[in-house]
Order: structure tokens, then sequence, then C-alpha cells
């Protein structure tokens, strides 16, 4: 067990925990992929999955509620047209991808064009490391790529003011 899994009370005075922390807002994310994923499975309705989600999660307390619901939102209602902004950047068909690829880049892509506020790079991170998780052995080197393409033609300012940094 985890210190993460660890439920005995917390000090007095400790308050609750942060829902917009860092490991909030990844299992926000690790949420909205379950999600993302079962729809694509299952051809449930969002209203359905969202509910299943919420239904069993053991700790959706500790959860960034609203980045969820958004992510998982933004990714199912807008789809299409998110499958419209990757497929272009696709070595192979869309069908050919494996559901959890499919999940990620629809989450990462909207992210890119719906969270301005988070960094492309965190946007980027955050898709990798759900891709180690969760996909096959090399499924994080294909959604690395498709994404830091994608944030070129999305972000090209804030891509271009990154790597001018670098150099």
């Amino acid at each position: 067990m985890s210190d993460m899994d660890n439920t005995s009370p917390a000090p007095e005075g400790a308050g609750t925990p942060n829902p917009t922390s860092k490991m909030a807002r990844r299992r926000a994310r690790e949420l909205a992929l379950q999600g993302v994923y079962q729809w694509l499975l299952s051809g449930n309705t969002m209203a359905t999955v969202q509910r299943h989600l919420e239904s069993e999660s053991e700790s959706l307390d500790k959860t960034d509620r609203e980045l969820f619901v958004s992510l998982l939102r933004g990714a199912i209602g807008s789809a299409d047209e998110l499958r419209g902004c990757f497929e272009p950047l696709l070595s192979r068909p869309v069908v050919e991808l494996s559901p959890i690829e499919h999940a990620i880049l629809l989450l990462g892509t909207h992210e890119l064009r719906h969270n301005i506020d988070t960094p492309y790079r965190v946007v980027i991170n955050e898709a990798i490391e759900l891709a180690k998780g969760y996909g096959g052995t090399d499924g994080h080197k294909f959604v690395n790529g498709v994404l830091d393409k994608l944030a070129a033609r999305l972000r090209p300012e804030e891509v271009a003011a990154a790597r001018a940094g670098r150099s």
C-alpha cells in the first residue's frame, strides 16, 4: 500500500485534500481516460459513462472533479472534431488505433485546444504518463509524436517560445 492509499485520519488542522493538486488533476485525467475508453468500447452515452464512473470510483473526493467532467464531456462530445485535428498526423487510420491510444489522443487534443491555461508540455507529459500506465509497450512514443506535432499546429506561439528558450 502506498502513502496515497493510507486511510488513517488526517492530523488535526490538516484540512481536506486539495481537489486542484497535481495528484487530483492526474486522477481526473485517469478517470476521464477510463470513461472515454468505456465509451469507445460500449457505445454508451456520455451521461451513462459519467454516472457509472462516479458511482464506481472510490477516490472521487480525491479527484479534480471539474477537470474530470470537462475532459470527459469535451472528449466525447467533440470526438469527431478532435479526430479531425489529429487524424492527419497519424501513420495509420484511426480505426487501427488501440482504444487506449485513441482515448488518450481524444483527451490530449481536447486539452490542447480548450485548456489553454495548462502548458502544452504538461498536456503532452500527462498523456505520455497515461499511455505508459495503460497502453501498449511503445504507445507512449506514438502519443508523444502525435501530440507534439499537434501542439505545434494548435499552439504555435507557445511551442515556438518554448523551443526558442531551449536554444
